[in-house]
């Protein structure tokens, strides 16, 4: 059996990176024999400057893709790419474009506490905002998240009203962009390997095997 680390930067209202998340468990599914991964998620923000109270999403995305024929066709391209992944895209539920620095807070607080809480967090984001609709600026949301996921829900609610590791976050964010990261997802295989964006599950497949089969050898 094979390890192997798996660091994905990412930002949580980033649909590729909820397809890209989608098509990492298949492939961890396939190689389940053989290898074994510690998946850990980085923060990324690719809206830093929206305000805590989130931003219209359609007019947000129709300025920032070029109008609403390229957000629609956007938008069908992923709900497409996500049935076939087993994600139920519903982006006309999606009324807020949120600041997601709350969310990482999340992310980094479950994985202090376990691994797997840490990924569920993830997956209780992506699935909230692209599949449920809900609104990631209401504090209330993610504190009901984070306590699905295993997190104290006082505890939580009393981070979340203060600055705690928003430093933390920031500094990681920044680290991303000075190793050259872009855009997301983008994923470091056994700290060192980047494979950038939401690759078919074959692709990561090939790339996994290969680096822990050199890596063994």
């Amino acid at each position: 059996m094979h390890s192997i680390n798996i660091d994905i930067v990412s930002d949580v209202v980033c649909p590729w990176c909820y397809l890209g998340r989608a098509r990492l468990i298949a492939a961890l599914n396939i190689l389940r024999d053989d290898v074994a991964a510690h998946v850990v998620w980085r923060p990324y923000q690719l809206n830093p400057d929206i305000p805590v109270n989130g931003v219209d999403h359609k007019r947000h995305l129709a300025d920032k893709l070029g109008g609403a024929d390229a957000v629609k066709a956007a938008h069908d391209r992923l709900t497409a790419l996500g049935r076939e992944d087993g994600i139920a895209f519903h982006f006309d539920a999606i009324k807020l474009s949120p600041n997601t620095l709350d969310c990482h807070r999340l992310i980094l607080w479950a994985g202090i506490e376990d691994n797997a809480m840490h990924n569920d967090m993830v997956g209780r984001l992506f699935k909230a905002y692209f599949e449920n609709g809900q609104d990631l600026t209401d504090r209330g949301v993610l504190v009901d998240l984070a306590e699905a996921a295993g997190l104290d829900r006082a505890l939580t609610e009393r981070l979340l009203s203060t600055d705690a590791d928003c430093d933390t976050v920031h500094k990681e964010i920044d680290a991303a962009r000075q190793m050259g990261i872009t855009g997301v997802p983008c994923f470091i295989l056994a700290d060192k390997y980047a494979v950038s964006g939401a690759q078919p599950t074959a692709v990561l497949v090939n790339a996994i095997r290969q680096i822990t089969t050199e890596l063994s050898s």
